[in-house]
């Protein structure tokens, strides 16, 4: 995934109700950047960090800033909950994922369970169906190690119930756990932040469901999965 446009430096002031972000340019020039991550950023919201922001020119939009990377234990980490989708997608046409190649067709955002949509829709030649729900990590408090979630997710346990649905129902159903930083090897579950999201994806998984993680690469150009990552599940 490429930024259409080169993305503007500065220095956070301060995140606050979750998707606001008060950040100094390099110019100079105070501006409102949309967060656009509904998770608590641990590690990732320290006042003076290094950060950069895409710029957009829709004047229908409140905010025309909008946060992208910041830097953070020495590495660019990816916060925006806005791209995992469409860096999976490339991730599974490029056969990053092996497991899950050979599909004829691919989807997104297509209405499944309760009042839910699938992240992405895989379709067999045969016609058989794999649904993808993808996660954005990044958090890591130990280092090489990414944690998923870094708040609580009742709705992550929500989609967990929903795909083990689709296995019961026949299909097959992956969990793809997208890393935007490039510091990580391994993916662990944060059980001490959300002990309910921990036990139900352990109860996905003895139901069928199947997880994968992938990690990425990310500049102020681009970011793009490019590696496997070890699961500890």
């Amino acid at each position: 995934m490429n930024f259409e446009k080169p993305l503007v430096r500065g220095r956070l002031v301060k995140r606050y109700k979750r998707f606001l972000a008060d950040v100094v340019l390099d110019s100079g020039e105070e501006i409102t950047a949309h967060c656009a991550n509904p998770g608590s950023m641990l590690g990732l919201n320290a006042p003076g960090s290094l950060v950069y922001l895409s710029r957009s020119d829709n004047p229908a939009r409140k905010l025309a800033w909008s946060w992208e990377i910041i830097e953070a234990d020495g590495a660019l980490v990816g916060i925006s909950t806005a791209h995992p989708n469409r860096l999976v997608e490339e991730a599974l046409l490029a056969g990053l994922i092996p497991e899950l190649s050979g599909f004829a067709g691919l989807r997104r955002e297509v209405k499944y369970g309760k009042n839910s949509r699938i992240d992405i829709l895989l379709e067999g030649a045969d016609g058989g169906l794999t649904y993808v729900e993808v996660k954005n990590v990044h958090l890591m408090r130990q280092a090489g190690l990414a944690e998923f979630p870094d708040s609580v997710t009742a709705r992550g346990a929500k989609h967990l119930v929903e795909l083990e649905d689709m296995v019961r129902a026949g299909h097959r159903a992956v969990m793809v756990y997208l890393v935007q930083r490039p510091d990580c090897s391994e993916l662990d579950f944060a059980a001490d932040i959300d002990p309910a999201y921990a036990a139900a994806l352990k109860q996905a998984m003895a139901g069928g469901v199947e997880a994968h993680a992938i990690g990425c690469e990310v500049t102020p150009e681009f970011i793009r999965a490019t590696r496997k990552v070890v699961l500890r599940a």
